[in-house]
């Protein structure tokens, strides 16, 4: 491991972990596409010691592991979009890269940042949430390398806040397959959708059979302090027939279920009825699928 000063670059998982076992304030540095921005804002001040986490391989890659899709906390949004894997597997992934910031951002960009930013608005969240995805963290509390597992339903807790440990280190996303006729769709609405920081983002998903979808799955993001899993919403869908009338009380269960702010994007009530007529459009190409 290199260590001049106060940074460090930890070569392997385990010396990453033992390094935030034994040192207490670390900022971790993967893309840097979200830390440098706000660290020059005053909205983030970079801890005593910077650690640079790019050099580690087990944080790498995207392969398919024991029925579940693995991608590495460093995979960059240019990987994922890339990746014939994730096109045959899970390509709304590949639809939510697609409207995230610019190339160049996407070449940087880690999923891992991503997901640990927690942001409101973070583009690959609400994909996530409706793929059921689950964080895989690491620690050395005992000598040993040591893993757990945490739906991203229950890691995300407010804004910038999650369940990791300050000793833990995200290590990759894991997804299990998609069975046969799953449909997932994401939409993201900004003045410029691939530029800017969503006014709304919706994601669907869920087996679609005889023009009804089970096993339904829809979250929302910038509409609540984190991305939201919507129950009433998937209640409200599940194993209905998508006819009109189905599909309007479907979106207003949707509209209903968000709770968004004001903010300099839109107002609440904007965000509100966004909510209800992306969702509606976004049924009615289900219904059309």
């Amino acid at each position: 491991m290199t260590d001049i000063g106060h940074y460090v670059a930890p070569s392997s998982l385990e010396q990453a972990a033992e390094y935030l076992q034994r040192t207490g304030e670390i900022t971790i540095l993967a893309g840097g596409t979200d830390l440098m921005p706000q660290s020059q804002g005053g909205r983030l001040k970079i801890k005593r010691t910077l650690m640079n986490i790019q050099h580690i391989p087990e944080l790498k890659g995207i392969a398919i592991e024991g029925g579940a899709m693995r991608i590495g906390a460093l995979a960059t949004i240019t990987e994922i979009m890339q990746s014939e894997l994730i096109r045959k597997h899970l390509p709304i992934l590949v639809e939510a890269c697609d409207h995230f910031a610019s190339d160049q951002i996407r070449n940087a960009a880690t999923l891992g940042g991503n997901v640990c930013n927690a942001s409101p608005a973070g583009d690959m969240l609400v994909p996530l949430l409706v793929l059921d995805a689950e964080v895989e963290l690491a620690s050395k509390p005992n000598g040993r390398l040591t893993r757990r597992r945490v739906p991203l339903a229950e890691f995300l807790v407010g804004p910038g806040k999650t369940r990791r440990a300050p000793a833990e280190l995200l290590e990759g996303v894991r997804i299990g397959l998609p069975p046969a006729h799953h449909y997932a769709r994401f939409f993201k609405f900004g003045t410029r959708p691939a530029l800017d920081i969503s006014t709304i983002s919706i994601g669907i998903a869920g087996v679609l059979k005889n023009g009804a979808l089970s096993r339904v799955r829809v979250a929302f993001g910038a509409v609540a302090p984190v991305p939201m899993r919507a129950p009433r919403t998937e209640q409200a869908l599940e194993a209905k027939r998508l006819d009109a009338a189905t599909i309007e009380a479907v979106a207003g269960v949707a509209r209903d279920e968000v709770t968004p702010i004001d903010d300099i994007r839109a107002s609440a009530w904007y965000r509100k009825e966004l909510i209800h007529n992306i969702t509606r459009r976004m049924l009615d190409h289900v219904a059309q699928a």
